[in-house]
């Protein structure tokens, strides 16, 4: 029985920030298949406050009705392999890693274990651990939605509403990577971050509505739902492609409707259900996108595990730029 032990963000039930605190639990033990890994650093994403919140109402059927299963919150994280299961032969003590927990959370801890086959990779070099952390966010998800769902192309017309945000603005950058001619939308003073990640143009909503521009994106990528396809398909080019990591019954009946008819499609694809291998294979197609240069996570906040709570009222204040990271080790 393992009596070392560890701080860890637990969500005492479902609400406010408020129903977070720290707690000292034991260190984890790694299974025959597992690793333990020592977190240096993680993250609060908008997805996490909505678990935190269950929202919507029906991720209680999957994360616990009354109060969450898994107590310790988060998904994200780098750190260090610090003990293998005796099955372990992908990894050894001391490599760096980084990658998600996926539905098992646990990641907001000083210690998580993870199966040697989950979504887990080994760190490249010179890139600091905050930075690797949220990879598995803003980057994992965008790159799933352009590359993999919309099959970008260089030279394609794309625009990017929520330019400034975790998927926005790795969105931004990976479009760019692909030879696109990238459009960012965004508020009047993320503008300058947005065109300082490479966008070719700019546009501030508070201004100008994208969806009067007939015929001009060959992809528009609706990183926070704000938008509708109704309401975007005239942007679209003849057989352009409205994606969303955002669902509702709306662009639920838009995905049915237009996989049946229609050359304008609407596309939504939940990325942390899908298997652990493709985004195992995602996650290292990532890596030689950061390892030449052509991406880096754009940090907003850095906290530490102690101030959790914290963490999730400035997420919850819709103001992130980018991503917010927490501080361990």
């Amino acid at each position: 029985m393992n009596t070392q032990k560890m701080k860890a963000a637990v969500c005492t039930k479902y609400g406010s920030p408020d129903h977070l605190i720290i707690k000292e639990v034991a260190v984890p033990t790694p299974q025959p298949d597992e690793v333990l890994v020592k977190v240096h650093a993680t993250t609060v994403t908008a997805a996490d406050t909505m678990m935190r919140k269950a929202d919507p109402f029906i991720a209680r059927f999957f994360l616990g009705f009354s109060k969450p299963k898994c107590e310790i919150i988060g998904t994200g994280f780098a750190g260090e392999i610090v003990a293998i299961g005796q099955e372990v032969t992908r990894f050894q003590i001391g490599d760096q890693i980084y990658g998600e927990t996926a539905f098992k959370f646990s990641a907001n801890a000083e210690y998580l274990t993870v199966p040697e086959t989950g979504v887990i990779i080994t760190r490249p070099d010179n890139v600091p651990f905050e930075e690797l952390a949220p990879v598995s966010d803003g980057p994992l998800t965008s790159f799933n939605f352009l590359k993999n769902l919309g099959n970008i192309q260089a030279g394609q017309k794309v625009l990017i509403n929520g330019a400034s945000g975790s998927l926005g603005t790795a969105a931004v950058q990976i479009a760019k990577y692909y030879g696109a001619e990238v459009t960012g939308v965004c508020s009047t003073s993320n503008v300058e971050l947005v065109k300082s990640l490479g966008a070719d143009k700019v546009i501030d909503y508070t201004k100008e509505d994208f969806t009067k521009n007939i015929g001009a994106y060959d992809l528009i990528y609706d990183t926070v739902g704000k938008s509708k396809f109704s309401k975007c398909k005239k942007a679209l080019s003849p057989e352009g492609q409205y994606l969303s990591p955002v669902l509702d019954l709306g662009l639920l009946f838009q995905v049915l409707k237009t996989s049946i008819a229609g050359k304008k499609k609407a596309k939504f694809y939940a990325t942390g259900t899908m298997p652990a291998p493709k985004l195992r294979s995602f996650m290292e197609e990532i890596k030689e996108i950061i390892q030449k240069g052509k991406l880096k996570s754009i940090i907003d906040k850095r906290y530490p595990l102690d101030a959790i709570a914290e963490a999730h009222r400035y997420v919850d204040s819709g103001r992130k730029r980018g991503n917010v990271v927490i501080t361990v080790a």
